[in-house]
């Protein structure tokens, strides 16, 4: 019968898993070539990795060479908060992905590393379960939003996260944690105030005070960025740790790593350190009403600065030192310079060239030969020929 290709692949819609900790998982329907039609289950890292290793095979179609010649769809990285809203949001993008995957040119849709990608496996027809964990929860893909990716909607199902130590709030708008305590988080703010809810309490915790049920490893943070971007300081703040900045409002610094405690890695210069995020405001951007809010608010707690904290995860969070991010950081300003310095050299030279050349003495046209005695004579008018003679 030959090679076992696939028709097609529908997406049916996505799962909520808790075990062996709370994850998301897609749904597809894969129709074979022998009229079989099987469910499989793949969380979005393992598209977005299969995704990038297709393009790896095809650099022609991927447009690594040439934009012009690329085919493959693209795929966006898994995001920061990929959570349920973004689980939720990206079925379109996932739906339409498959779709045009399938009606590629037969030697990438047809390609092993399709096939073998979307084959049952055993935990497709048996997923590892906890009799005592909750059932996964299904959310199907409503049949119109296969017509319209845009209009995909669902229940909200909100992540969960265990406090590491006890929390007494300071405000009325917070609300106080015992270690231990499984809260739902509803907004995930920058600023390091997460806002939570737990059993019929609501109120802003600080996400230092909180870790994720699947590892000490917080994996929504982005990895650093010692480009940087520019930030304006709202409001000054002075020191307490060795590793923090002071600075003065007004101040214009480089964010190099935002962590979702809401104490973010800034450059001033070529000094490092930790400064609170709630006190700046990216470069360009305009908001009057943030600057008389934050005189009634303060930095939310370091993880670092929390005691008694009672992790489940043997391990310990992943922490990049403060020297690391100077020394990488100083390389890259060095490398900066170096551009630099190589781009004004190359402009230098040119402009030495032009100058030269502008300098060089024009050549004067040659004097053509005087005609001999017999050509004038020949050639030239009566009063021409007197004159010679």
């Amino acid at each position: 019968m030959g090679d076992a290709f696939i028709r097609h692949i529908e997406l049916l819609g996505y799962e909520k898993r808790f075990f062996p900790s709370q994850h998301y998982v897609y749904m597809f329907l894969v129709k074979w070539n022998d009229l079989s039609e099987k469910v499989v289950y793949r969380r979005f890292t393992e598209i977005y990795e299969f995704h990038k290793a297709l393009k790896e095979m095809f650099p022609i179609e991927s447009g690594d060479i040439n934009m012009e010649n690329r085919i493959i769809p693209h795929l966006p990285a898994p995001k920061w908060f990929d959570g349920q809203r973004s689980t939720e949001n990206r079925q379109g993008t996932l739906a339409e992905y498959c779709y045009t995957l399938i009606n590629l040119p037969h030697k990438i849709s047809r390609c092993l590393h399709v096939v073998n990608f979307f084959k049952v496996r055993h935990d497709d027809m048996n997923p590892i379960t906890d009799s005592q964990m909750k059932k996964p929860e299904v959310f199907l893909l409503p049949k119109d939003a296969k017509k319209n990716p845009t209009d995909i909607t669902g229940p909200i199902v909100l992540q969960t996260y265990r406090a590491i130590a006890d929390y007494e709030k300071s405000s009325k708008s917070e609300m106080a944690l015992k270690a231990g305590d499984m809260v739902d988080v509803v907004e995930k703010s920058e600023s390091g105030w997460w806002f939570c809810q737990f059993k019929n309490k609501r109120g802003w915790v600080p996400a230092a005070y909180l870790e994720p049920m699947d590892g000490p490893d917080e994996s929504e943070e982005q990895e650093p960025n010692y480009a940087g971007e520019q930030y304006i300081v709202l409001k000054s703040y002075t020191a307490v740790e060795e590793d923090e900045l002071t600075l003065q409002e007004g101040d214009t610094i480089e964010v190099i790593h935002k962590l979702l405690d809401g104490w973010w890695v800034i450059r001033k210069d070529e000094t490092t350190g930790y400064y609170p995020s709630m006190y700046l405001q990216k470069a360009g951007e305009t908001n009057t009403s943030v600057k008389s809010e934050l005189r009634n608010r303060s930095a939310p707690p370091r993880r670092s600065t929390i005691r008694n904290v009672k992790s489940i995860h043997k391990q310990r969070r992943k922490q990049i030192s403060q020297e690391t991010y100077r020394r990488n950081s100083k390389k890259y300003i060095q490398s900066r310079r170096n551009m630099k310095e190589n781009f004004q050299n190359k402009a230098n030279v040119i402009t030495e060239k032009n100058e030269q050349e502008e300098n060089k003495p024009k050549a004067q046209p040659a004097v053509p030969p005087r005609p001999s005695k017999d050509l004038i004579l020949n050639r030239c008018t009566e009063s021409t020929r007197r004159k010679v003679l």
